[in-house]
């Protein structure tokens, strides 16, 4: 299913052309720290025997692959994505980690999942939140699709409270689409990505956004002086 409003097509486009080159921009302009953002993300996201999540806007497949090496073989990972570019490098690399049966990949957003209530056990999403139109709408379906007592896990960037680290984080945001160009990436989308962390909602806000969802126990942890953040909680 393609992408129906104006906001996700331009999206879809923007991650469409950064796709060959967004895994090694994550680890250049994260100086690797994303690393260990995701390891502790896939801990709070742990999937037991039969266990199925739902990783939403699962990009070119790091986090639902790592997912699956850490759960039980009976274990299966649904990604959806409105970048038909992402997901075409997602399935390669499931093929290629030998686990394609057990990672299903769909076109669709997170506004409009195509999966009946209570079909997880667990819905990730990382580094996703801030890009759609529609939050609330979006983790309410997160939500919906989550059985009771199962667990959502959101990874994504903020703006770093500390006026210090925050000018920091802001100029090396001015460099970045520079970066990315040098490294044969899309500077225009570099330009986007730090003006969406500007706008995005402060992880007391986000946690807010998810209680309003529907979601029970809501917690969070912010990670490296604030730049990130992970939020979980029970559906």
């Amino acid at each position: 299913m393609r992408p129906s409003n104006e906001h996700d097509r331009k999206i879809a486009a923007m991650f469409d052309r950064i796709a060959p080159r967004y895994d090694l921009l994550n680890r250049v302009l994260s100086f690797g720290t994303d690393l260990s953002w995701r390891r502790r993300s896939l801990d709070l996201a742990r999937l037991g025997e039969n266990g199925r999540a739902l990783d939403v806007g699962t990009g070119t497949g790091d986090f639902a692959l790592a997912l699956l090496t850490r759960s039980p073989r009976s274990a299966t990972v649904t990604g959806v994505d409105i970048s038909p570019g992402m997901l075409e490098i997602a399935e390669r690399r499931a093929a290629s980690a030998g686990v394609g049966p057990r990672y299903e990949r769909i076109i669709a957003s997170v506004e409009s999942l195509p999966f009946a209530d209570g079909t997880f056990d667990v819905t990730t999403a990382g580094f996703v939140i801030r890009n759609v139109g529609d939050i609330p709408r979006g983790l309410r379906e997160m939500r919906r699709v989550l059985r009771p007592g199962g667990r959502a896990v959101i990874l994504d960037l903020h703006t770093p409270r500390n006026p210090t680290v925050r000018r920091l984080y802001r100029a090396f945001s001015f460099v970045s689409p520079r970066l990315a160009a040098a490294l044969g990436s899309d500077a225009e989308a570099y330009r986007y990505l730090p003006r969406s962390i500007e706008a995005f909602h402060d992880p007391e806000a986000l946690a807010e956004l998810l209680q309003g969802a529907g979601f029970t126990r809501v917690r969070f942890e912010r990670l490296t002086f604030g730049i990130a953040a992970i939020h979980w909680g029970e559906a």
